[in-house]
C-alpha cells in the first residue's frame, strides 16, 4: 500500500474543520477565524454573524448572516461603535453588539475581530468611527460588494461605551450622523482629567451635537454617572433620553444578548433609523414606556 504523507493528512482534517464549522475560517493551518456566531446569532429576525472584512481588517462587523433577505424594503442603517477604555478590539461587547444587528442593522465596531478568549489590542482612535461610516457608504455604492444597494447611508449611529463613548460624542458632529447613543459616559468637567488617550471635550461640545441622544447609564454606582447626567441636563437644544438602571459602569453588555441595555439601544435605534413608532413607544409618552419598568430611571427632554 502506498504511503499517506503526514502532511497530506493534515490537509484533509483542515478541509473536514472546514466542512464541519459553522464559521468560517482561513486555512486551518493559521487557525484564524474570519467569522462567528456571538452565542445564537440574536434574538431579532435576522440571526447575525460577526466578521473580519478584508476591505476593512481594522474594524469588526457584525451583520446579518443571511444578506439575501436584505432589499430595498429593509436596508441597513449603520451603527459605529467605540469600544470601553478606547480599546482596540470589541471583545467586551460583542453579545451586545451581535443582539442589535439581529434586528436588521449593520454594526461596525473598532478593531479586529477579536478571537475567542481574546481581552484588548491596545488603543483606539475616535478617527476609526468615521473610518467605519466611509467604509459603510464605499461598500454600498460598490457593485462588487456583497452590501451593494442593501445599506441605508441616510440613517447613521455613532455609539460607544465610556472612553469609546466620548469618541462617539467626538465624531457626533459629523453631518452624516442621524443618532447617537452614549453609554456608560460623559464629558469629562475639565480636560485633562482622564486616561491617556481619551477624547479631550469640553462641555461646550455638546452644542455641536445635532440629531437626537441616548444617555444609559448604569445609575449612581456607574463612574461615569455625574459626567452623563451633567451632559443630559446641559442638552437643550436637541431631544435627548437618560436612562439608568443600577448596574455600575460595567453594564450588561456580556449578559445573554447583552441583557437590559441592548433591549434599550436596539429600541432606540429601531425607532430613530427605522422609523418604527411601536419600538418608539419606550421613549414617548407620558409616561414613556421605559419608565413603567421599575429597574429603570428616565427623564427626557424634547420628546413627547
Amino acid at each position: 500500500m502506498k504511503k499517506i504523507q503526514p502532511l497530506f493528512i493534515v490537509l484533509v482534517l483542515a478541509g473536514l474543520t472546514l466542512i464541519n464549522s459553522g464559521s468560517t475560517q482561513v486555512p486551518a493551518l493559521s487557525g484564524q477565524q474570519l467569522s462567528r456566531t456571538v452565542e445564537d446569532g440574536g434574538t431579532g429576525p435576522y440571526p447575525a454573524i460577526m466578521l473580519t472584512e478584508s476591505t476593512l481588517p481594522t474594524h469588526t462587523v457584525f451583520r446579518p448572516k443571511d444578506m439575501t433577505a436584505i432589499g430595498n424594503s429593509n436596508k441597513l442603517p449603520v451603527l459605529a461603535w467605540g469600544n470601553g477604555a478606547c480599546a482596540n478590539s470589541p471583545w467586551e461587547h460583542v453579545n451586545f453588539l451581535s443582539e442589535v444587528s439581529s434586528y436588521g442593522f449593520l454594526v461596525i465596531a473598532i478593531g479586529p475581530m477579536p478571537a475567542e478568549g481574546e481581552k484588548g489590542r491596545g488603543r483606539s482612535s475616535s478617527s476609526q468611527l468615521k473610518d467605519a461610516i466611509d467604509w459603510a457608504i464605499a461598500q454600498n455604492s460598490d457593485k462588487s460588494s456583497p452590501y451593494f444597494n442593501k445599506i441605508n447611508t441616510d440613517k447613521i449611529a455613532v455609539s460607544g461605551m465610556s472612553c469609546g463613548g466620548l469618541q462617539a460624542l467626538e465624531t457626533a458632529p459629523d453631518p452624516r450622523v442621524s443618532t447617537v447613543i452614549i453609554c456608560n459616559s460623559g464629558i469629562l468637567p475639565s480636560t485633562g482629567g482622564g486616561m491617556a488617550g481619551m477624547p479631550a471635550l469640553t462641555k461646550d461640545h455638546l452644542l455641536k451635537v445635532h440629531t437626537p441622544i441616548l444617555y444609559i447609564l448604569g445609575g449612581e454606582k456607574d463612574i461615569a454617572y455625574q459626567n452623563g447626567m451633567d451632559d443630559f441636563n446641559r442638552i437643550n437644544h436637541v431631544p435627548a433620553f437618560a436612562a439608568n438602571m443600577d448596574v455600575g459602569h460595567g453594564g450588561t453588555y456580556s449578559k445573554p444578548h447583552g441583557g437590559e441595555f441592548s433591549k434599550v439601544a436596539t429600541a432606540w435605534l429601531l425607532w430613530q433609523l427605522k422609523g418604527d413608532n411601536e419600538a418608539g413607544k419606550l421613549f414617548t409618552g407620558e409616561p414613556c414606556g421605559l419608565s413603567l419598568d421599575p429597574t429603570w430611571k428616565t427623564e427626557k427632554k424634547n420628546i413627547r
